[in-house]
């Protein structure tokens, strides 16, 4: 159920019968015809731009047009009034049953209320994390983890067959420091002093992976030459350090269908077939770079390299895919993995990166572009810093580590519910301030607390409900008699829980789940504040003494609440409570 879709349908049966009674011309194209809630909502409940959008093509002033359109509307027993505003706009005001159903509608659907086929099965991979294998996961790690988990909860909940997809860079130069960070750590297991150069991996947490190599091979590899033991130790290591991020994930509550290794793209022929299918499209070819823009390095030279041809697909420049050594750029594997996902059926594609590879943006889309012949959309998503802070002052590196703070450093210090909600109390590509004493207070300003506090709340009245021998399931509340809502403060609480399936459309659209946090905290605020209100009006309170039947109705409406609450906590990855501690 999509109340503004619902009337929207209804403004396009109105603007029909217009063109059928002669009032319109026949055919207008009403796409762009939106019911959204106006800017002050003191001007009703919903408002339409149906007249903006028709009087050119109509050739008719919109107030006029808008003052037919307004009296068909009001012909509906939905809307109490449609009053012409401006140049042109209709706000609508709707009928007090209309918001009573959608408490009803919510009882009855439970956490399913907002759920739509909008996705229509598409099938869409999200990938995201794919952080390097050579150690646990940061706290840049934590925001796009959490991004990217809750953008895929939002798809599958908007009706998308999504898969969570995970990419190991096992195939670069940085494995092989990793083995050698390793192989130092082995030896320091066998009682060797050893010293870390720069460019290795300094953190404490390859001990116990140095030791682990010990206790499977012994002394096979001391003081041996590193031909002899750098394979091994990278795969051994790779997939110890996997495991660790698998486990740091798991902290998370994040759980990825796939993860797919780079190193299975070489020399296995999938490199050479991605390129081979941008050269049977006349895409690459052997060229000259112009020099880079502003002051041109020292140490460039023109020289012929083999290019894909990205600028045809919407790049700025040219991107080399192979060395002049004959070996791959990092673009070409990039280009064979997602063209493996393009093989693989997926209608559309998300990426989530750091902000760091912001310059990979316009070639990756120009590079799915090409390989799909422009069929399946590339969003690629940026996950913008966190900047840690605690006691006032920024939090310090992670011994554990050695140069940063890791995932598990912020889910201990706060748990992985106020990890996930905090981290998607900002849009993606906007800084994060994570203050770990904040997030902890129990106030208006901790969102999460407020959320979380809602919830609880509603649960406190179940309880009481059921002290009192007054029945408050789900069925029973949804057969309530409603018509007992009629306060303002209860109808604004129904209003905002009306919004929901609409603003799960436009995140799901958007790809912006921070977009349900926000959500879920004004509807915490209309619910704390018809708690509130209870003081001071004791008819809005939930338990009325000596009244079943109204307790029935405005308990309802509290557990209403819940459910949404519940829904929007379940696609940001966050479990609701029934008690705060």
């Amino acid at each position: 159920m999509n109340l503004f879709n619902d009337l929207r349908a209804l403004v396009i049966e109105s603007i029909d019968a217009m063109a059928a009674a002669g009032d319109l011309p026949a055919g207008l194209d009403t796409a762009n015809v939106a019911v959204e809630p106006p800017r002050d909502p003191a001007h009703g409940d919903m408002a339409t731009n149906a007249a903006m959008v028709l009087a050119k093509p109509a050739k008719a002033k919109p107030r006029d047009i808008a003052e037919k359109l307004a009296a068909r509307l009001t012909d509906d027993p939905r809307v109490d009034l449609a009053e012409v505003a401006g140049p042109g706009f209709i706000n609508l005001r709707l009928s007090p049953d209309v918001w009573r159903d959608v408490v009803a509608k919510v009882l009855g659907r439970g956490t399913a209320f907002g759920r739509s086929g909008l996705g229509q099965g598409q099938k869409v991979n999200v990938e995201y994390v794919s952080a390097n294998p050579t150690g646990p996961l940061h706290v840049g790690h934590t925001r796009g983890a959490v991004f990217g988990d809750a953008l895929a909860n939002l798809l599958a909940y908007s009706g998308h067959d999504v898969t969570r997809e995970y990419y190991i860079n096992d195939g670069g130069a940085q494995v092989d420091v990793l083995a050698r960070s390793v192989y130092l750590r082995y030896l320091e297991a066998h009682g060797q002093e050893v010293a870390f150069e720069d460019g290795t991996y300094p953190g404490d947490y390859l001990i116990e992976v140095g030791q682990a190599l010990k206790d499977k091979v012994g002394d096979a590899f001391v003081d041996q030459p590193e031909d002899v033991w750098l394979a091994e130790i990278r795969d051994f290591a790779t997939d110890r350090m996997m495991d660790l991020i698998r486990a740091d994930l798991a902290a998370l509550g994040v759980t990825m269908n796939q993860f797919f290794s780079e190193k299975s793209l070489y020399g296995t022929g999938r490199i050479e077939a991605a390129i081979d299918a941008l050269r049977g499209k006349g895409l690459i070819y052997v060229g000259v770079l112009e020099p880079p823009k502003g002051k041109t390095p020292e140490d460039w030279e023109p020289r012929e390299q083999t290019l894909f041809k990205s600028t045809d697909h919407g790049d700025d420049v040219d991107r080399p895919i192979m060395k002049s050594d004959g070996s791959w750029t990092y673009f070409a594997p990039d280009i064979a993995y997602h063209f493996d996902k393009i093989s693989r059926g997926f209608d559309q594609l998300i990426d989530v990166f750091g902000a760091d590879h912001g310059g990979y943006v316009k070639r990756m889309k120009a590079a799915v572009s090409a390989l799909s012949d422009g069929t399946v959309p590339l969003d690629i998503k940026l996950t913008q810093l966190v900047k840690l802070y605690k006691n006032g002052e920024p939090f310090k590196m992670s011994k554990r580590a050695g140069t940063f703070v890791t995932l598990r450093d912020v889910v201990d210090q706060v748990g992985p519910d106020v990890t996930r909600f905090v981290m998607l109390t900002r849009k993606n590509d906007a800084p994060l301030d994570f203050d770990f004493d904040k997030v902890l207070e129990q106030s208006k300003d901790n969102p999460v607390f407020y959320v979380q506090y809602a919830h609880a709340r509603v649960c406190s009245v179940l309880r009481k409900a059921a002290e009192a021998g007054i029945a408050a399931d789900d069925a029973t509340l949804a057969g309530a008699d409603l018509s007992r809502l009629g306060h303002e403060a209860e109808l604004a609480v129904a209003k905002k829980l009306a919004e929901w399936p609409r603003l799960v459309e436009i995140a799901a659209r958007t790809h912006e789940p921070h977009r349900v946090a926000f959500y879920l905290y004004e509807l915490a605020s209309d619910l704390h504040a018809l708690w509130n209100r209870g003081n001071e009006v004791p008819e809005v309170r939930f338990l009325q003494e000596g009244d079943p039947a109204t307790s029935q109705s405005k308990i309802a409406l509290a557990r209403s609440v819940a459910v949404v609450i519940s829904a929007g906590l379940g696609i940001l990855g966050v479990k609701p409570l029934e008690e705060m501690r």
